[in-house]
Formats: structure tokens, sequence, C-alpha cells
């Protein structure tokens, strides 16, 4: 799906930035659903057996993911505040790419990336959705790892960067003096919203059920909803809130007047 750019005039619309969230549910789902239809191949993981000259200590995935980004970055993706690479060391945008009006008070994106992390996750997500061995379709697999890995950060870093600033500029002072007392733990517990977070997991659960309904299970494999609630609950609702965290303690203060 394409995600229509926040509209900044002097504060957020909350509900927008939920929307956007609940509209990137789909997409995680659609592409999860896409690489189960093969094995989990851990053969494509392992360095040293990419296949490729040249190489060596690279597997398949870092070097499928390592392109694929190259490509982006020379067309101004990671320009996007929530878009965050998961490869370094990426060249320079070849286009002139202008960005709306953030609202966000941020000098450094990367400083809430969340990469490593998301790959991990995902890593351990693969044997959950997907048969066990080898089927040899690498390159597909791969392929939409990169897909549904894109997906997951752009969801985790959204959700990050925008509900921070929303929920920042909704108590300014009582967020300032968590920040510049550092205080990670009292940061954390104020931006929980428990009953939140329970009716995003119903939703995904429900969701991926509705979306896997029409599928005859002789043609395309399913997965089981309970693996993609769990893959929220464990990872993407409490990445998202560490990218929060990363927010609040990174966050350039925008004026010193109220």
């Amino acid at each position: 799906m394409s995600i229509k750019p926040i509209l900044y005039q002097g504060k957020f619309d909350l509900p927008q930035i939920a929307a956007v969230l609940e509209g990137l549910e789909e997409t995680i789902i659609f592409m999860l659903i896409n690489r189960a239809q093969f094995a989990a191949n851990q053969v494509a993981y392992d360095p040293d057996r990419s296949g490729f000259e040249g190489g060596k200590g690279m597997s398949l995935f870092t070097l499928r993911l390592r392109y694929h980004e190259e490509m982006d970055a020379v067309f101004g993706r990671f320009c996007v505040p929530e878009e965050r690479p998961f490869t370094r060391d990426l060249p320079n945008p070849k286009r002139r790419v202008t960005l709306p009006e953030t609202g966000l008070f941020l000098p450094n994106y990367n400083s809430i990336n969340l990469a490593e992390e998301i790959i991990d996750a995902y890593m351990n997500l693969i044997p959950c959705i997907c048969p066990e061995g080898d089927d040899g379709q690498y390159g597909s697999s791969v392929e939409h790892d990169v897909m549904a890995l894109q997906a997951i950060a752009r969801r985790i870093h959204f959700g990050a960067l925008y509900v921070a600033e929303s929920k920042y500029q909704s108590d300014k002072i009582h967020y300032r003096t968590m920040i510049e007392s550092e205080d990670r733990a009292g940061l954390l517990v104020a931006l929980t919203r428990a009953a939140v977070e329970e009716r995003i997991l119903k939703r995904v659960a429900d969701k991926v059920e509705h979306i896997q309904a029409e599928i005859n299970p002789e043609v395309r494999r399913r997965i089981p909803s309970e693996a993609i609630m769990a893959f929220y609950r464990n990872h993407i609702i409490p990445l998202t809130k560490e990218g929060q965290v990363r927010y609040f303690l990174n966050r350039q203060r925008e004026d010193t007047s109220n």
C-alpha cells in the first residue's frame, strides 16, 4: 500500500496516524502470507552460500537486501522519515526529493533505526509461518523477505516517530521533564496503553483469519493468526515503543517559550 503523507499544520491528526498504522497491518499480513508459500530455506541465510562470486561472508538474503536498498536509496526512499534502511553505506539519492513539513523534531532519523532488532525478530518468525525444510526456491524466499521486512520496519518507525510526537504535543511539560532526566522507564510507562494494544492484537488476528478465509489450502499455505498476533505482541508493539523512547531522548527542543 502507499502511505499518504501526514499533513502537519501545527498539530497532528491522531486518527489519521492511527489509520495509517491500521492500514499497514494488511500490508504486513499479505507480505507474510506470500513468504509462507515457500519453505524456511535456511541455506538462503547462510554466509558463504549465496552463489555469488565474491560474496564471501554474505548470504543470499543479505545480498538481496543490500542490492534492493541500494536501488531504493538512489530513488530517495530513505529521505522519508519512517523509511529506515537495514543496510549501511548506501548511495545518495540521484533525484531531488521534496517532502512536506513533517512536524518532527529529530535531527537524525537514524537515531531511532531499529533495523537489527527487526531482522532478529523476523528470522525467528520464519519457522513459525513457513514449512520446514528446503524447496530450493531461495531467490523467491529472500525477495519476499525483503518486502515483508520493509513493511514491518515502515510500520514500526512510523509509529515510533509520529505517535511519539503527537503524545509529546499532548503534554509537553510532562514529557519534557522525563526527557531532561532521561527517564526511560517513566517514558515507557507514559507511552503504554494496554487497552489499545489489546485492541490492536485482536484486530490483527481477526484480519489474518478474514484475509485467508477464501484460501484453498491445497493451493496456498495459510499462516496461523496466533503466530502473527504473537509477533505483534512480542516484537512490533515493543519495538515501536522502544522507537518512541529513542525519539524522545533524541528529540530536538523546538523552543523554550512553552
